[in-house]
């Protein structure tokens, strides 16, 4: 057997290099001697490798598992909590609310009179009509459940559902207060009532005028009813002493200005419309 002559050298490591002139020192004779059965030069060789590392192995998850880890998450957070009083002085939800209902019977009392005073459809349909006899029992309803109102320029075009109820709906028309004259029923149209539309006057403009105002006057008058409402409940946290002063001063602040917008679109609307009635 033949022997391999390592010279020697005399080494000179330093701190950084330990390592690898040892195994460089080693790699030589451990490829030679790979017949003999030697395991220190494999050692060395397996420290210079570099660690890795795998992933653990889990379980499969089955029914069992899956339930588990159902119960284990947390489950969706619905309800956070009873309002504090601080966040309700904030909460200003319900004077909004109030406000908004304010602005919506405004706008439905203008729509009144945007065809000169009490001429409006709306107004011709709420009319009570008596059907029946006296014999057979009378009954009241409204003529917008029995007929409908048409538009038509100046003229409004009721249109009967039933021969039978072009005498009283032509009867409750006539005697309602709004000096309206209906028309017989053409030929053309049996069903048909033609209601001509009186021309609006200069007293007839003044007067939608005026109802415009008080219209506007009484929105103003419910918003100010929301807010002492909403200034009560404020009053309340202070007196209690469940909220801190500078809150209390922002949500007073902050209820200020939802009520002035609230005015404001009052009387935005409120323009808007009397500039309609004095164009008529």
């Amino acid at each position: 057997m033949s022997r391999t002559v390592i010279p020697r050298a005399p080494l000179r490591l330093s701190p950084r290099s330990s390592l690898c002139a040892s195994t460089r020192a080693f790699e030589a004779p451990c490829r030679n001697l790979r017949l003999l059965r030697v395991s220190a030069p494999q050692c060395l060789l397996k420290a210079t490798r570099s660690f890795s590392t795998s992933p653990s192995l889990h379980k499969k998850a089955g029914k069992a598992n899956k339930a588990h880890a159902k119960t284990d998450s947390a489950p969706p957070v619905n309800n956070t909590g009873a309002l504090t009083p601080t966040d309700e002085a904030y909460d200003v939800s319900g004077l909004e609310a109030h406000i908004l209902q304010s602005i919506e019977k405004l706008t439905h009392e203008l729509s009144q009179l945007r065809s000169g005073g009490k001429l409006n459809p709306d107004i011709v349909e709420s009319l009570k009509v008596q059907l029946g006899t006296a014999g057979h029992g009378k009954e009241s309803v409204k003529l917008g459940d029995i007929a409908q109102v048409v538009p038509r320029g100046r003229v409004l075009n009721v249109i009967c559902g039933e021969e039978a109820h072009i005498k009283p709906i032509t009867s409750a028309i006539a005697a309602s207060p709004h000096s309206l004259t209906p028309l017989s029923p053409e030929s053309s149209n049996p069903l048909t009532i033609q209601v001509p539309l009186p021309p609006p006057t200069g007293e007839s403009r003044r007067a939608a005028v005026e109802s415009a105002i008080k219209a506007s006057e009484r929105a103003d008058k419910l918003i100010q009813q929301a807010r002492q409402e909403h200034n009560k409940k404020l009053r309340k946290y202070e007196l209690n002493r469940d909220v801190l002063p500078d809150d209390l001063q922002k949500a007073k602040k902050q209820m200020e200005e939802v009520v002035k917008r609230g005015h404001t679109e009052v009387k935005r609307i409120s323009d808007g419309a009397k500039r309609v009635l004095e164009s008529q």
